[in-house]
Formats: C-alpha cells, structure tokens, sequence
C-alpha cells in the first residue's frame, strides 16, 4: 500500500485547509469589526478578536496535524501515541464539519471533507501501531533467515 504518498498529500492538505481557515476566520473577524453590532450586548471588538483567535488555533491544530503526516510520511514510521491521538481527533473533527457542512454549504465541501477524512483514517491506518511494526520486522527478517537455511534467532 502507498502510504507514504497518502500521508504526504493528507499533510498538504491539512496545510491548505489551515491557511483557508485562517483567512476565512480573518475576514469574519473585519467583518463583525467593521459592522460595530453587538450579538446580546456582546462587544463588538471582543467577538471579532474571539474570531482571529479561534481561526489561529485551529489553524495551528491542523498544521500540528500536518506536521504528525509528514514526518509520518518522510521517515516512513508511524505516529508516536500523542500522534495518533490528535489525528484521530482530527479525523472526527473532518466526520463532524463534513456532515454538517451538506446542510450549510453544500455537497462540494462535504466532498472535500470526506476526501480529507479518508486520507487521515487511511493513514492512521496503513502506519498502524510501533509495535505491530516491529513486530512484522521482526517475523520477516527470522522468515528471510529460515529460508537460506540459516537457523532462526530465539
């Protein structure tokens, strides 16, 4: 299975997507800035630095994301646990935006979002655990070594 290739474009992706939610986020922040209305008395200059704030976290979250991928993807070894963890958040993150996103936007973000999705899962998957990893080093390097004849290591 290509994995590597799977993780790198998932990484470029998640990089995209982070760049497109940051500036996404920056406009609604001028926007609600420049409209100067308050949501239930809310300040106007709280909610619009809220919004550049929220879109700057989860831009740094995907491309904490994004960074787990490509080393994944450059070294060719799976994700430690924390790894693993923040892209399987990431992937629920994807599933949850995805379904909502065909009632608010349509079935072209919802396309994205799953493609997005599927990358994730699938590397998540294909890498597996470091122990299975290690694992299957080991049973096919003692399989390569009974097969010259050699005895195999205990």
């Amino acid at each position: 299975m290509p994995r590597r290739p799977i993780a790198a474009v998932a990484a470029a992706l998640l990089f995209v997507e982070a760049a497109g939610i940051v500036f996404v986020n920056w406009i609604l922040g001028k926007v609600v800035n420049s409209q100067s209305m308050s949501l239930d008395g809310l300040d106007p200059d709280v909610m619009a630095a809220s919004t550049w704030v929220m879109g700057g976290v989860f831009g740094l979250y995907l491309v904490g994301c994004g960074v787990f991928l490509l080393r994944a993807a450059l070294t060719d070894r799976a994700p430690g646990r924390f790894g693993r963890v923040l892209l399987i958040a990431c992937a629920v993150v994807h599933g949850v935006l995805g379904a909502l996103s065909v009632g608010l936007v349509g079935w072209a973000a919802f396309v994205v979002l799953m493609v997005e999705f599927g990358l994730i899962v699938l590397s998540v998957i294909a890498y597996g655990r470091r122990e299975e990893q290690r694992a299957g080093a080991d049973a096919s390097g003692a399989a390569d070594a009974s097969e010259d004849g050699a005895p195999a290591p205990a």
